[in-house]
């Protein structure tokens, strides 16, 4: 199921912004992030530590909950995986 444009758009402004918090990117970088920008492997502020955080960051902002069994690596290798991933948490 497609989710609704502006719905879609709030998770990805939500995403980018929660980025720029927990990894420390900023805005403008965060804003420059596509679909296919890698991300944990890429970016030197995204690490293993990261990663607990911007999950927890995730339920928090977007009122979803991510059971340990939903999270792997493919997740996390580009922006777009994880657009992706968050859309479908908040679907559910």
């Amino acid at each position: 199921m497609t989710e609704p444009a502006h719905e879609a758009s709030g998770v990805d402004a939500a995403l980018r912004a929660l980025l720029a918090d927990v990894l420390g990117l900023g805005e403008a970088r965060a804003a420059a992030l596509t679909e296919d920008s890698g991300l944990f492997g890429e970016l030197p502020e995204f690490d293993s530590m990261a990663v607990a955080t911007v999950l927890t960051e995730m339920e928090d902002r977007l009122g979803i909950v991510i059971d340990d069994d939903e999270v792997d690596g493919e997740i996390f290798e580009t922006y777009g995986n994880l657009l992706a991933f968050s859309l479908r948490k908040v679907a559910d």
